[in-house]
């Protein structure tokens, strides 16, 4: 059966594109429906929700429009779980495959110096890396992503362990490949799915911790953040709990769609490999 119709058989997986294509569609969308500048007063202060239907979900303490925030804080939340996550996996790969293909003193090495950065949590370590370089998105992507490659980087060594001694590496030494192209031409992508399954959770992950760090002060202040939202409705949370609860159930939806697409991708990807 083709993957793709595999994946869209899995009830958690449909559910899961459903929201995060919701996700995306808001991204792409915010600049066509809410173009400008969406941290620009646009009406009277804490209107409520459905008042005025040309602010249909109210706006904030300085009358800032809460959906067009909304809108472009998915933006700020997709590019960095996903920025996040490809900067982590990429690490990962990289440091595991040369691990487990190298061995030796070169795998003792590297290996440490993963234990190194498992024995910080992962939000105290971005959340200290930001503090001390300065907000920005850039500098959150890569503070999200100096925590998470670890987890990459065990994986891509326990599959390079398993398949640097399988016959078509042998081969591929015996007609003289260098050791560096036989690790990531033919043994890189044979490990890979494995690695590529903990996409979800990376991703999830670091919107999470995108969205803490906005919330304590840390995100870019250029930006629209969920995290930032949440923060500012905290000040009027018993009169207008809604600037709070918008953001963040937006935000637990994303999170959740995330989680369940990527379930459909490992059992999808697990069907796959026991069949072959």
């Amino acid at each position: 059966m083709n993957p793709l119709r595999r994946f869209f058989r899995t009830p958690e997986a449909v559910a899961g594109a459903i929201i995060l294509a919701a996700l995306c569609a808001m991204a792409l969308a915010a600049p066509l429906f809410f173009p400008g500048d969406p941290q620009a007063i646009a009406g009277p202060a804490l209107l409520p929700p459905f008042q005025d239907w040309s602010l249909p979900l109210g706006t904030d303490r300085l009358g800032r429009d809460v959906l067009a925030e909304l809108f472009h804080g998915a933006r700020t939340s997709l590019a960095v779980g996903l920025a996040a996550a490809a900067t982590a996996l990429a690490v990962g790969a990289i440091v595991g495959t040369v691990a487990g293909f190298a061995g030796g003193g070169v795998d003792e090495v590297l290996m440490r110096i993963t234990d190194a950065f498992q024995t910080v949590p992962s939000f105290l370590l971005a959340l200290a890396f930001v503090s001390v370089v300065g907000p920005s998105l850039g500098v959150v992507v890569a503070a999200i992503a100096l925590g998470a490659w670890t987890g990459p980087a065990r994986v891509a060594r326990a599959e390079v362990l398993s398949i640097r001694e399988r016959d078509f590496v042998a081969g591929a030494r015996v007609i003289g490949m260098h050791p560096l192209e036989i690790a990531f031409r033919e043994v890189l992508p044979n490990a890979l799915p494995p690695v590529l399954a903990l996409s979800s959770v990376i991703v999830a992950a670091a919107i999470l911790t995108e969205a803490a760090l906005s919330f304590l002060g840390l995100g870019d202040p250029n930006r629209v953040t969920w995290g930032g939202m949440i923060a500012e409705g905290r000040a009027v949370l018993r009169t207008a709990p809604f600037l709070s609860i918008i953001p963040g159930v937006a935000l637990v939806l994303t999170v959740l769609g995330v989680y369940l697409a990527g379930e459909g991708v490992v059992e999808t990807t697990a069907v796959r490999r026991s069949l072959s």
